[in-house]
Parts: C-alpha cells; structure tokens; sequence
C-alpha cells in the first residue's frame, strides 16, 4: 500500500516526525543539500543574466535515487524543509529533482516539532513561495561572485590558498578596524576621590562630583590634593535629596542574535555550539512518556512575537509558582520588525509547562543550560515590571559637592525569575540639611580605557545593528574567519591576525565599494525586498555587479604587492634539511619546510606550559583546541593520560588541597585560584 512520503533535512528530525504523523507516512531525510552550484567551477553565467548552473551534489546520487523511487510510490509528498530561505530553496531543488508539480501545495513548515503542531501543519500545504526562493539564490550567487572573483587575485596578490568572503569580509573589517583603534588610544589619567560614610547600621559612599554649578574632571594627582585640603570629613551637608520610582520591564523572548549574544555571555558558549545546541533541541529529545519531542521553536528568527497560547501557559505558570501579583498583562512582543516574517515566532519552549527541572535528566549538561537559558527568558517576558526607587543625595562640603546614588527595590518583578539586574546600594533615610561625617576619604588614580574588543557576542549584535547578515548566517560568518586563520579567539576576545590585517587592507583599498558596511547592509534590505515584496533578484545582481566590476577592473591593473611573508625559524627540516617556518592554513598556523612543495615535511605548533602533569607524573600540560574550537590544557600523553583543565594551570600547587592552580579569567573574573576546591590566591578584581 503506497504512502504519503515526507522529506526532512535531518535522520533526527525525521524520526521524530515519524513517530507522531504514525503507519501512513513515511518519513526521509536528504542529509544536506541534493542540488547546488558546482564546487568545481564558477557555475554562474553572467552573459546569460546571472543564470546559475545547478547540479546535482556529488556523493549524493543513492539519496536522489532512493527520494525518486518513494516518490514515484507515494500518494502525496510533501516537501517540509527549514521554514526559512534556506529551507524553501532546498524544497524548490527537490521539487525539480522529484519531477513534482510546482502547481500542487507540497510545502508544509514545521515552526516547532511537537504533534499537534506537525498534525496542523499537514493539514496546510502551500506551494513554493519563489520569492523566498530568489532571496536565497541571490545570496547564493552574490556570494559566488565574491569568492570566485576575489579570491585567484588574493593567491596571487596576498597568499595562495586564500578565500574572500562577502559578509565575512565586512565582519573581519570591523575587527580589524577596532585592534587599530585599540592600538592607536592614549589612556588619559583621571582621578576618583571616593568618601566611606557610616550611619547607623549601613555603610554608604559619596563620591567627588564637582561644585554647585558643574560637575568636574580630576586630571592628576595634584588636583585630587587640591580638593581633598577643602574637604571638611565631619562636613558633610545634605543638600538635596531626590527619590524617583522607574520601572524596568522584561526583556523580549529571544531572536537568534540575542541567544547567542546571551548564551556567550552567561554560559561561554560559542555562537556555532549555542546553533548547534539549538538544532538539537528544536529537532526532538526523547523525554520519556513523552516520548521524542521538540522542545524549542524554530531557532533561526529574528521575530520576538510569540503565541497567545505561550503567552497564556506563561501567566498560568507565572500565578500558580510566584502569584497572581507576579503576573504581566499578556504581552505577544508582536511588532513587526525590518526584515522579518510574521509567520516566525521567536525561539521559545513548545511547553511552559516543561519546566527546564522536570526534563533535566533526558538532557545533557549544555542542552540543560541553553533550554533552560530559553525558558526563563520567555517565562520572564510575561512577569511583571521591576519597580525600585532610584535615590540621588548631594552633599555640600564646604562648595564641593559629593553625591551617593542608591537603588531600593520596590518590586522584583520579572527579576524573581531572571535575577539579571544590578545589585542593591541602599542609602540610609537622611533628612536635607543634616550634616554627616567620612570615617575616610580616598583619592584613587585611573587610566580611562580603550575600546573593548570584539567577542562573539559583540560582534553579532554589532552585525545585526548594522543590518549586516540574517539569522541563519551569524554563526557561519564568524566560524569562516576564525577556520581562515583571518582571526584568532584569546578567551573570548577576538584578535585579527596579520594574515587578516593584510587581507582587509587589501580588501579596503581595492573593493571599498562593495565590501563596506553601508553597502552590506544595503544588499541585506534588496534581499528582504525579494523575499517580501518580489523584487526581481537578478535586477538586485545587476545593481551589485555594476559596483563590484568596477573595483575588478581596477585592482586587475594594479600590482601592489601585499604578500604575506612565512616567519622562517632557526630550526632545520629533518627531512630535507632546509630551515622551517611558520605558515598558514586552512585549520590555522603550523610549520613547514621552506623547500615546499618539493619537501612536504609539516608539525604542529605545540605550546607548552611547561607544568608536568599531576595525574601520570609523566606527560606535560600543553594548550589544546577542542573539536568545538575550545582552547583547553591537556597532558601531552594523551590518550594514555586524560588530565585536563579549561585554564592555564600556574606550576603551583594547592596548600590547602594540592591540586593545581590555575589562572582563570574571563569577563567576570581575574584570579590565581585552585583548578579543584575553593581555595582563592589573588583576585584581581
């Protein structure tokens, strides 16, 4: 008996949906894409309006076949790819592949994997949307054009080997743009003169503000003495005190951009594992009686909104944990921003009332984290404001004002749940033209600082400020220049290379036109236009390509030498005996013999930390890279030995427990500690 056959992406999504649609389907997955422009030449025929040549992928011929086979069988199929770009522009290659009619609705979108949702969707075929389709082969050739022009001139011109990228370009620019302006700052000195008070049972400080009509800067050292000779300790006068009640209300449920900026910033999560996490996730965990289900939404959106029935399991959790007063007014979050679709919803749990505890022990430590991370945003948005009392008191000190600022919270809220806001400083209950004393009165030196560097989270909310990329690209943009060696993660900082500091240099002064971020953007609204309002997408190419032929042109008769030279070191190769260097490539620097490609002698770059191993005696702590691109420090015996810490050990010892220490610092943190108990030897900050 023939069945109705459904395609997937994914083996896991598929058995998922296999298990809820029950006997009468069948459920197939195309493991990536089926039909592609060619690896192996440009496939792209400019002449011919921009035609692209689609083939089918190599290596995936017996999926094909197989795909034909159950179609030719089957009395529906139905076509239930990603419900984004991406997703409908794997259907539309299906469609051709399958020999189905484009006429017939064969597309169903799954936005979350639980039963009534895939039993809804069934129920609701469409056609191929052709504009979403288009928006993706514009970006598709767009960004073939930029490859496969750019990158012979790179070899030639920079290094062999190389590859440009049109997003990754702008994205290396911007770090490389700020490593200059962290280069080029002079710290200015400044001065804090900070007084201790004590009143009562609470301990308070004032801090220097200026005089009755200004707020002043203290450059130096000699005029933090100069008010400390004015100030009276026993003097200080209340002059004014303000009391404000603000509210703060919750944030929004979560985008991509702001997942992964959050799961960086709270759980050091990169922006390729959090997806990856994601993935997982929103395919379908098996969680007992439950069954596999889908635990998140679509993970690929830049939509905030969510359902009315979300926003109603929420209130009903919200009352019955915390109580009704807890409860907000229902918001879906559902103004439409630039760019997105209003059929997406923002990344959410399929149930409120799977709450992160009860599903703990079908999941993994990371998927805990990030599931739970997901839930409580969305709980969290269906809370109540904070409410606090914002409290401001100026002092007068013989003409120099001080000033205390203080924060009492009212009502917590939203942040019962999220715990995401700033401590407490409470101030005591002064009366105006009371005087109070310091029991001391410091003066600290300061140096103002430069710019922070990029972390993954910054940079993908700097991208998405700026209109540069869309949900489903953040992650592959940073992971590019990172596996291109263009840049180098230290902790979370993002450092540019020299290999990518010649790279964007010869990018800016020979493609300035198209690969900048005005222009970048620019191109990600034309795509939008596509998508939604039909714009014809090869118009769009014609207007890139005018820009983008111009600079070709150009850099084609200029000969400027931008190559990047191999660091040669006073090492021998035992092979041939030439001198080695150090070189670049695809998975980052190494070093090879200079007598290249004659001899093809290589080593890893191994660095040590010269602490011997506490666990064999035998092996030594070198740095690693995990296979998610985590720097770790591991015992150079592995596999015999698996020692291992996520932080530089020091080379000392313990005295309390005698495990190593280590130097952990991140964010938050800047301390010698132990790698085992609780032991603290600096803290930094």
């Amino acid at each position: 008996m023939a069945k109705n056959l459904v395609i997937v992406e994914s083996p896991t999504k598929a058995r998922s949906i296999s298990k809820m649609l029950g006997r009468n389907y069948k459920v197939k997955a195309t493991v990536g894409h089926l039909r592609d422009l060619p690896k192996s030449k440009f496939g792209v025929d400019i002449e011919n309006n921009f035609e692209p040549e689609y083939i089918k992928v190599r290596g995936r011929a017996k999926t094909i076949n197989e795909l034909k086979k159950e179609a030719k069988t089957a009395d529906k199929v139905y076509l239930a790819t990603d419900p984004d770009r991406e997703g409908e522009a794997i259907s539309w290659h299906l469609e051709y592949l399958l020999d189905l009619d484009p006429n017939e609705n064969n597309r169903v979108e799954f936005h979350e994997i639980t039963k009534n949702n895939v039993l809804a969707a069934m129920k609701k075929p469409r056609k191929i949307d052709k504009n979403l389709v288009d928006a993706q082969q514009a970006r598709r050739v767009m960004d073939r054009i930029v490859g496969y022009e750019i990158s012979p001139i790179l070899w030639k011109r920079v290094k062999s080997g190389l590859s440009a990228g049109r997003v990754q370009s702008v994205a290396l620019k911007l770090i490389v743009d700020r490593q200059k302006e962290i280069d080029e700052f002079i710290p200015e000195e400044y001065w804090t003169i900070t007084a201790k008070h004590k009143y009562g049972d609470i301990s308070f400080e004032s801090e220097f503000y200026g005089t009755k009509t200004k707020k002043m800067k203290v450059a130096n050292e000699a005029g933090a003495k100069k008010v400390l000779e004015k100030i009276d300790k026993d003097n200080f006068k209340v002059e004014s005190i303000s009391k404000t009640k603000r509210k703060r209300r919750p944030y929004a449920p979560y985008t991509t951009s702001t997942l992964q900026q959050d799961a960086s910033n709270r759980l050091g999560f990169s922006t390729k594992f959090t997806m990856q996490l994601a993935q997982q996730l929103y395919e379908g965990i098996d969680i007992g009686k439950d069954g596999t289900v889908g635990l998140i939404s679509y993970m690929r959106t830049d939509a905030t909104r969510i359902s009315k029935e979300i926003v109603g399991e929420s209130l009903k959790y919200i009352k019955e944990k915390y109580g009704a007063e807890y409860a907000g007014k229902g918001n879906t979050y559902s103004g439409k921003k630039k760019g997105s679709q209003d059929a997406h919803e923002a990344i959410r749990p399929t149930s409120i009332f799977r709450d992160p505890i009860s599903i703990k022990t079908y999941l993994t430590d990371q998927q805990y984290k990030l599931y739970k991370l997901i839930w409580s945003r969305v709980v969290a948005s269906q809370m109540a404001d904070y409410e606090y009392l914002s409290t401001q008191i100026n002092y007068d000190n013989n003409g120099i004002i001080f000033r205390s600022n203080g924060k009492i919270t009212i009502f917590d809220g939203f942040n019962k749940l999220s715990g995401s806001l700033d401590n407490e400083n409470i101030l005591p209950d002064l009366k105006e033209g009371e005087v109070i004393s310091a029991e001391k009165i410091e003066k600290d030196q300061h140096f103002t600082n430069p710019p922070a560097r990029y972390t993954e989270a910054s940079l993908v909310k700097t991208l998405e400020e700026f209109g540069i990329g869309r949900p489903s690209t953040y992650s592959a943009t940073i992971n590019q220049i990172i596996s291109r060696n263009y840049v180098e993660l230290d902790g979370r900082s993002i450092y540019p290379t020299k290999l990518g500091k010649t790279v964007n240099e010869f990018l800016q002064e020979n493609f300035d036109d198209v690969i900048n971020v005005e222009f970048t953007a620019d191109m990600e609204n034309q795509l939008d236009k596509i998508a939604e309002d039909g714009v014809n997408w090869k118009d769009v190419l014609n207007a890139f390509y005018k820009d983008f032929r111009k600079d070709m042109d150009a850099v084609k008769k200029d000969t400027t030498d931008y190559k990047v030279k191999d660091k040669v070191l006073d090492e021998k190769c035992p092979k041939c005996g030439k001198a080695l260097a150090v070189k670049h490539g695809r998975n980052g620097k190494f070093i090879g013999c200079t007598g290249f490609p004659e001899c093809d002698f290589t080593k890893s770059i191994i660095k040590t930390t010269g602490v011997k191993c506490p666990k064999c005696k035998d092996g030594e702590i070198i740095e690693k890279v995990s296979k998610r691109g985590k720097r770790f420090y591991g015992c150079d015996n592995y596999p015999k030995c698996d020692y291992a810490l996520w932080d530089p050990p020091t080379g000392e010892t313990c005295p309390e427990c005698g495990n190593l220490l280590i130097h952990k610092k991140n964010r938050n943190t800047d301390e010698i500690r132990c790698s085992a108990c609780d032991y603290v030897k600096v803290k930094k900050r």
